[in-house]
């Protein structure tokens, strides 16, 4: 066993995870930054081009920005925490400029152009800072479970660190989840390792989770390939094997592809006008890849497409906030990025980048200040590990087992994109009972755990992700009922689900609604 202390120690290596161990290393915590992988390589940010909700301060642009998408969130967001993160971007774009030295590109007027961040010059540079600030940093380290005192104040993570194949603990005075949402190893680009542990991790420690029934979100993607970046379907018509154009199908509007994919194949070309592929490659370079390796030229030529889940990595979903500093249900306990709920500023639907973008680059600086100043009162003396399914000697379950059998009931359309009740309710039955032979059964020590507490994070998110969805009797957001197809005023509130065995369902008060839709 390996043992480490620390002020605060951060799970996660993409850019949530980066900005909150730098902030609180700029803070003047001793910080230990742990990942799954290794850190500026690994997850959705580091393998791609992203947008990002970047907008000058202009009152008129802010205010323009917000109102944008309320409507598509089903009025869920919350303007304040909207003008915080429209805040908080700017600044922190300001900072990797003049500190991490990016190289923005630069508009005809000498102006840099802030919009967008290519993933690996982003996360390469966010590494060197973190370096630089003395945090330390465990690479290809997955934390397996939290660590609390005996008050259920969070003390720090266990997991198993594969290289040098032994265990390890990190006893800390605050912890930051930045691990992520689930994609429930859908082959999306990018997100192998985002298998929902952190919302495991937390929801074992008594914390709340929020807005899991915006969790069926699919990228397109060229079948057989990952490459999920879906900004340039905006250029595409999509067609039927035998040439047909799918009506009403669209980059934004994906549901006549979806039922389309349930009877059939599916083709598209990008030949909408605007398509300009020397534009489109400086943009998203990485987008053309399996187009060069296949010898196509999306513009012209058709080629066929799929959808991938992406989970509650583009869904809204996610650990509960209690206050601006990102802090959870449970003391000394943060989240940020896809971890957390981003219902604060999307509501109820949001998508690739921009958005999640700037909220992981705000929600990681503000954990991280937060997870600082609580760390302040010190480290427990005393800490006991935390969660049960997936840990231990018993090993009567494959992990593998569990893995596919959840993948059946949340990767196929007329499951987790087309829901009703009926469906829900028989998907949860096998859930459920997937849950329940897996706290039997299901266990493994050493780098045997790793599979096992992964194949329960998915067990429990799809499980949390189904109850929210069956409570919410209406279609709000991205979270549609093919039984309820309207949204239902009375049901303007968001949906917070907790426990594991028992999940218990409440709902909270939405924002209000904006006076001018509500008059």
């Amino acid at each position: 066993m390996e043992e480490k202390t620390a002020d605060v120690v951060v799970v996660g290596g993409g850019p949530a995870a980066t900005w909150a161990a730098l902030t609180a290393a700029r803070a003047g915590a001793d910080v230990v930054l742990v990942d799954k992988g290794y850190c500026g390589t690994s997850g959705a940010t580091a393998s791609a081009g992203t947008g990002v909700w970047y907008v000058e301060p202009d009152p008129a642009l802010r205010a323009a920005a917000i109102e944008d998408r309320e409507a598509r969130g089903g009025y869920l967001a919350d303007r304040r925490w909207s003008a915080r993160v429209l805040d908080e971007t700017y600044n922190r774009m300001d900072d990797l400029a003049r500190n991490a030295r990016y190289p923005f590109p630069v508009a005809s007027d000498g102006r840099q152009l802030r919009n967008g961040l290519q993933g690996p010059e982003y996360m390469r540079r966010m590494r060197i800072q973190v370096r630089r600030a003395g945090v330390t940093v465990l690479d290809h380290s997955p934390v397996t479970g939290l660590l609390t005192d005996g008050r259920g104040r969070a003390a720090g993570v266990h997991g198993y660190r594969r290289q040098a194949k032994r265990d390890y603990r990190v006893r800390a005075g605050a912890v930051v989840l930045a691990t992520g949402g689930c994609a429930f190893l859908s082959k999306a680009l990018g997100c192998d390792v985002n298998t929902g542990d952190g919302a495991l991790f937390a929801g074992e420690a008594g914390a709340e989770l929020s807005g899991m029934e915006f969790s069926n979100a699919y990228g397109i993607a060229p079948k057989g390939t990952s490459v999920t970046k879906t900004a340039f379907y905006r250029y595409a018509t999509f067609y039927r094997e035998d040439g047909s154009v799918i009506e009403g199908a669209s980059g934004h509007h994906r549901s006549p592809i979806a039922r389309e994919l349930l009877r059939g194949p599916v083709f598209c070309t990008l030949d909408r006008p605007g398509a300009d592929a020397t534009a489109m490659r400086r943009a998203q370079p990485n987008f053309f890849l399996p187009f060069d390796r296949f010898g196509i030229d999306p513009v012209s030529d058709r080629f066929e497409v799929t959808l991938v889940a992406e989970g509650t990595v583009r869904g809204t979903g996610g650990i509960r906030l209690t206050g601006d500093d990102c802090a959870t249900t449970v003391p000394g306990l943060y989240a940020a990025g896809d971890a957390a709920t981003r219902e604060e500023i999307c509501g109820g639907f949001t998508g690739g980048g921009s958005h999640n973008a700037a909220w992981a680059m705000s929600s990681g600086t503000w954990a991280g200040a937060g997870a600082a100043a609580f760390a302040r009162d010190g480290v427990p003396d005393r800490s006991a590990q935390v969660g049960e399914v997936g840990l231990g000697s018993r090993s009567s379950v494959d992990p593998r087992d569990v893995v596919a059998a959840v993948q059946g009931e949340v990767l196929p359309y007329d499951r987790n994109y087309f829901r009703d009740g009926a469906t829900l309710q028989r998907s949860l039955a096998v859930l459920d009972d997937v849950w329940q032979r897996s706290r039997e059964g299901l266990g493994g020590t050493g780098a045997g755990a790793l599979a096992a507490r992964r194949a329960a994070a998915m067990t429990a998110h799809a499980r949390w992700m189904y109850t929210a969805a069956s409570a919410r009797t209406e279609s709000r957001g991205m979270a549609r009922r093919t039984d309820h197809p309207d949204t239902d005023p009375a049901q303007h509130h968001r949906i917070v689900v907790s426990g594991l065995d028992r999940i218990r369902v409440r709902t909270q008060d939405a924002p209000t609604l904006p006076l001018e839709v509500a008059s």
